[in-house]
């Protein structure tokens, strides 16, 4: 899964960042609306998490400016600005829930799956492939009936080779499902995880193996 957190408070954004990791949420971040709208140009997201009071302006004017692309895409606004009137404000403009803070990570994470599991976010239902489900909602791989402990950044590769599996997915698609787009991604990264990641799936048994496809990406097949 990978979200845009738009907030301006740093230390919070930092603190976010890393308690969605331990859940296996990638996270883009910035504190501005003018780079939310570049970055949900360039990159598909599956939820967005919205502050209200930021450096360029209010928060909610990002919601229509975002539904008029045609984007979907699921927004919770994650706020100090947290009354009834303001509640209902942020709602009405299109929002997908509304969450004051201070909250728990625990809240957060059960709202986001609940409108993660809401329509058009069909695409995050359950991943079969071999003898592996993958449910990218919790975050979880089992083969059969055992689960695969996965570390985060194998488990987002897996998801996105199985998402499109017995057809080649481009290195650059791996490595945006992988690393955010601040983060600096080393030349033999990917390989690694993937070499990592055959060794377990063989080990469990799960009945699919990876091949690469030289010079363009990796591919997914059942056996």
């Amino acid at each position: 899964m990978r979200i845009l957190l738009i907030e301006d408070e740093k230390e919070l954004a930092a603190a976010l960042t890393a308690a969605l990791g331990k859940h296996g949420i990638l996270t883009d971040h910035t504190a501005h609306l003018g780079d939310a709208v570049e970055l949900t140009r360039q990159n598909p997201y599956d939820a967005i998490l919205l502050d209200r009071r930021l450096p360029d302006g209010e928060g909610l004017r990002f919601i229509p400016e975002l539904r008029r692309t045609g984007k979907d895409t699921s927004i919770i606004v994650l706020t100090a600005l947290n009354a009834p009137k303001e509640r209902v404000e942020g709602l009405d403009l299109g929002a997908d829930d509304y969450l004051g803070k201070p909250f728990l990570v625990e809240e957060l994470m059960a709202r986001l799956r609940a409108v993660l599991r809401r329509p058009p976010s069909l695409s995050e239902l359950k991943i079969t492939a071999g003898r592996m489900v993958i449910d990218p909602l919790h975050v979880s791989v089992t083969v059969g009936d055992t689960p695969l402990d996965l570390p985060r950044r194998e488990l987002l590769v897996l998801a996105a080779l199985a998402r499109r599996k017995e057809k080649t997915v481009l290195r650059s698609t791996l490595e945006a499902a992988v690393y955010n787009y601040e983060e600096e991604i080393q030349s033999n990264a990917l390989d690694a995880h993937i070499s990592r990641l055959r060794k377990r799936l063989a080990d469990a048994g799960a009945e699919v193996s990876i091949h690469n496809i030289r010079g363009v990406g990796y591919l997914l097949k059942e056996e």
